[in-house]
């Protein structure tokens, strides 16, 4: 059984952390964070559409045994294999996942590994990782971890197009997060991608049990695709916190697979005719960083002929109209952008700003038609509010096509190898409105575009 509780928004003064939990540990945890917490609260204000304030907190507690696996989630690793993540607080259970296409019938059984962590007071339970498979594409499998507790059920991705996408950022876990994610799960999606910004933690541990007990309907049924935004740092040098100690565990990503030296960056095939990359906006970029030597590499094996689709995820936005994180950014962009354009990535995704954009295509600061889509979806419902103020002398201003500030989320669904339709749905009360959409025609299809030889050269 599983309770959330829902608590008011930070604020200053406000003993907070006191309400969310009896344990010393969770309090300790939040006195090194409340100032940051403090500063950040935003208030919303009204224009022709009420925006909604920050959301209250919804802590989600775990009532079942220690045994019983929690916090599962899936992610596609390869063309037909799924990771099993799941965490107990008995260490005794194993990582262990039976699975089968019938429920309550498992015909097969895959062992994987297990690792646990401290940050301060902290100490994490048994984070466990399965790698299940060889699985059949666009078919529903029937499992159960740690062989005790309950059955989960999740289906695979299709082995072709169509596929559908849903992308959201900066999710966090208030009102407004269970809002999006009731509106995602009314409809049927492959899988879901996100740039950044899970938990919203912040170094407060027991903020990631909550958050992964909060997601688990979704995130054990669909394959979860994420990376790294700036509140999955939670360093504190002076303790000795190491940087995304609490991401890296908890969400294993397939980054060994495409031969990548970090969990914070890397990328994957999908649908036979996508690929996606996750870049990593906290870690180096430079040309002489491990990220972009893999990038280079990365992009010089994607075969436009066979991967019509080139998607890019990121937390900190390179294109941004909005006044919260200017330029935050530029130095990435300046770094990386080439690398992309040469290889006409068709859509780049970013959060961090807590609003919705899209702008037209880009290269350079220029709309230039063989450049990517750039959007930024940091709206999914953190607990800081919304960025409610673009900025209309902009530099870039000319190059935005639509922005607005509303939590919600986006579809994309790729018809075929030249064909995708994006739609950005804002929450409004109990549905989802289609606020924005556009049609997409890949690059790969786009003859004045294409020169192969020569950006493959180059990469």
């Amino acid at each position: 059984m599983i309770i959330s509780i829902v608590l008011a928004p930070f604020s200053c003064l406000n003993p907070l952390l006191e309400k969310m939990t009896s344990s010393w540990a969770f309090f300790a945890q939040g006195l090194t964070t409340i100032v940051l917490l403090c500063v950040n609260h935003r208030v919303a204000v009204a224009s022709e559409y009420t925006r909604p304030g920050p959301g209250r907190i919804v802590l989600t507690k775990h009532m079942k045994p220690n045994s019983y696996p929690q916090q599962v989630h899936v992610s596609s690793v390869g063309a037909d294999h799924m990771r099993v993540s799941y965490i107990t607080n008995d260490s005794s259970i194993p990582s262990k996942v039976q699975y089968g296409k019938v429920s309550g019938k498992y015909n097969a059984v895959a062992n994987g590994d297990s690792s646990h962590y401290t940050y301060f007071l902290y100490t994490s339970g048994k984070i466990h990782n399965v790698k299940i498979g060889p699985l059949e594409p666009d078919t529903v499998y029937y499992y159960r971890c740690g062989g005790v507790g309950d059955e989960f059920s999740f289906k695979t991705a299709p082995a072709s197009l169509p596929i559908e996408f849903a992308v959201v950022g900066d999710l966090g876990q208030t009102e407004w997060t269970v809002s999006t994610l009731a509106h995602i799960g009314k409809s049927d999606y492959d899988m879901l991608l996100l740039p950044g910004d899970l938990s919203y933690a912040d170094s407060q541990q027991p903020l990631w049990d909550s958050f992964g007990r909060l997601i688990q309907p979704y995130a054990s049924s669909r394959p979860w695709m994420v990376t790294e935004g700036n509140h999955e740092v939670e360093a504190l040098t002076a303790l000795d916190m190491v940087p995304f100690i609490a991401y890296n565990h908890r969400w294993r990503m397939p980054y060994e697979e495409s031969k990548s030296t970090s969990n914070l960056y890397y990328s994957f095939n999908v649908a036979g005719a996508v690929h996606v990359i996750m870049l990593g906006s906290y870690t180096e970029y430079g040309p002489d960083s491990a990220q972009y030597k893999w990038l280079v590499s990365d992009l010089a094996k994607v075969d436009r002929s066979v991967t019509p689709w080139l998607i890019v995820l990121l937390h900190a936005p390179w294109y941004n109209t909005n006044t919260a994180h200017q330029g935050e950014g530029e130095k990435m962009r300046k770094a990386m952008e080439a690398l992309l354009y040469r290889a006409h990535v068709d859509i780049v995704f970013a959060g961090h700003v807590h609003a919705y954009e899209r702008f037209t295509r880009i290269h350079n600061n220029a709309a230039d038609s063989c450049g990517p889509v750039y959007i930024t979806i940091g709206d999914g419902g953190n607990r800081e509010g919304l960025a409610l103020h673009f900025n209309p002398s902009h530099k870039s201003a000319s190059l935005s096509v639509f922005r607005e500030a509303s939590f919600g989320h986006g579809r994309l669904k790729i018809i075929d190898g030249k064909k995708a339709h994006w739609s950005w749905h804002r929450n409004n009360d109990s549905d989802a409105t289609v606020a924005d959409e556009l049609w997409l025609v890949s690059l790969s299809s786009s003859s004045p575009c294409q020169d192969g030889t020569k950006a493959k050269d180059e990469l």
